[in-house]
């Protein structure tokens, strides 16, 4: 099992739509069985997968199972949640863990327990190492994608300290290049902490902990997006006012992603790919509850909208590819 955080501390760059379409493509194109996990308060993978009467039963219900269900019994001094009931999501072809909004009232019990952790408390690691826990009960799928909100908050740290990889999705501008110097001082700060606090646990209680590393995530590459583009003698080349920001986009990865968080001599190709601006693939895709590759006429798709429907699936499927070929190469 892979487990795959898309992260940006910058908001509105496409992060939800672009994860649930590389797991829904890993999922019904390459036959793997996937896990959605829908960290971010603001739900977005959840209402992108589930219709509109499925979200209200969902928060109607305070039984039903969100990531909700997987932090509160830590928060009441319970341990570890033991159930796991993700929801199936046939039109993605994945499983679910629901986002809830009441994940953001945890966010001061994991800063808190953060701030004990890196002392060596035990309760404090144990709390800290909560998604970690979760992905040890998540054997049976192939790869476990979290989705997150745009923060360098207690919740995110949680999650990336759990997974074996990031991803960065991206948009064309110069706030995108400073969020990635912000990443890179957090997650090197957090780990430098991480590996304080664990150093001071007494050898009879490190047992207690998750079997995880300490902050080991990987930076697997980034995704270019929602840049406009224009064709040009046959050719589809990136509009002049975007293409100046792209161009200092390698440089910055490799300073603070590459350079900080590679620890082998690993030759990947760290863009993983480029997604344009979809349009009006996108809420048609939101309306329908289906990956944009999967679109057809009964969900709106008309006339020329055939082929950027065909467009977005080559889009999808070489960005997914090149992810699994990049994991692939770290993982050895």
């Amino acid at each position: 099992m892979e487990s795959i955080a898309f992260f940006n501390n910058k908001g509105g760059v496409g992060k939800t739509t672009l994860l649930c379409n590389v797991a829904a493509f890993l999922a019904l194109e390459r036959n793997k069985k996937v896990l959605v996990v829908d960290a971010d308060p603001q739900c977005n993978a959840t209402q992108l997968m589930l219709d509109e009467l499925e979200v209200i039963d969902l928060y109607d219900d305070n039984s039903a199972f969100t990531i909700h269900s997987v932090i509160h019994p830590l928060s009441i001094g319970k341990g570890y949640s033991q159930t796991l009931s993700p929801r199936r999501i046939e039109n993605y072809g994945l499983d679910l863990i629901p986002g809830d909004p009441r994940l953001a009232l945890k966010e001061d019990l994991l800063s808190k327990d953060w701030q004990d952790a890196t002392s060596g408390d035990i309760r404090g690691l144990r709390t800290s190492y909560l998604f970690a826990q979760l992905l040890s009960r998540c054997e049976e799928y192939d790869y476990v994608l979290f989705d997150m909100g745009p923060s360098l908050g207690s919740i995110n740290r949680a999650v990336l300290l759990a997974c074996d990889y990031f991803v960065s999705p991206m948009s064309i501008d110069i706030f995108s290049l400073k969020a990635i110097e912000n990443i890179s001082t957090a997650i090197l700060e957090w780990k430098r902490r991480l590996k304080l606090g664990v150093s001071q646990v007494p050898a009879d209680q490190i047992d207690d902990l998750p079997d995880s590393g300490g902050f080991d995530i990987q930076f697997a590459g980034y995704v270019a997006q929602q840049y406009v583009q224009k064709t040009r003698s046959g050719e589809k080349r990136v509009v002049a006012a975007y293409e100046s920001i792209l161009k200092k986009i390698p440089k910055t990865i490799k300073a603070n992603f590459v350079d900080k968080f590679k620890t082998d001599d690993v030759a990947i190709r760290y863009e993983i790919g480029r997604i344009p601006n979809l349009y009006s693939l996108i809420p048609m895709s939101q309306s329908a509850r289906k990956p944009v590759f999967q679109l057809k006429a009964k969900d709106g798709v008309r006339g020329a909208h055939f082929n950027k429907v065909k467009d977005a699936e080559d889009i999808f499927r070489s960005v997914t590819d090149q992810l699994v070929r990049n994991v692939e190469e770290l993982s050895q």
